[in-house]
């Protein structure tokens, strides 16, 4: 808590506050059997598994599985990456910069091009490379 609250510029008790508060929006919503993503970071969701025969490994008798609820917790692409070292990781203790604003840039009207009549194309010549090829074969022919 007390490094959110030095990355942010919070107060602890807010940064406390407000992921006690995420924690129980996710599980709640989780429960309800909604998924919960937080950009960069996690995918929360709820599975459902099917009844099944599965088969004791030391005895080789089969054996009912029971249907069965499971949370599941799937890392997103940037979080994998920065684990694995192939992004760099935020600096921690520097506030993040607020995101400014760019203006949008005045389109400009597209010149009218006049209407031209279509070209027939001409018949393109066979490429050196091929010419040079058959010249070949044809002296080791020989």
């Amino acid at each position: 808590m007390n490094a959110v609250a030095g990355h942010t510029g919070q107060g602890s008790k807010e940064v406390d506050g407000t992921i006690r508060g995420l924690v129980d929006v996710i599980i709640a919503n989780v429960a309800k059997g909604e998924v919960v993503s937080i950009p960069g970071f996690a995918k929360f969701s709820k599975r459902q598994t099917k009844a099944r025969m599965g088969r004791n490994p030391q005895t080789g008798a089969p054996v009912k599985i029971p249907a069965r609820t499971k949370a599941r917790i799937a890392p997103l692409k940037i979080y994998k990456d920065v684990v694995l070292g192939v992004q760099k990781p935020p600096k921690i203790g520097v506030a993040p910069a607020a995101p400014v604003a760019k203006k949008a840039a005045p389109k400009k009207a597209a010149p009218k091009k006049a209407a031209t009549k279509k070209a027939v194309p001409a018949k393109k010549a066979a490429p050196k490379k091929a010419a040079k090829k058959t010249a070949k074969k044809a002296t080791k022919r020989r």
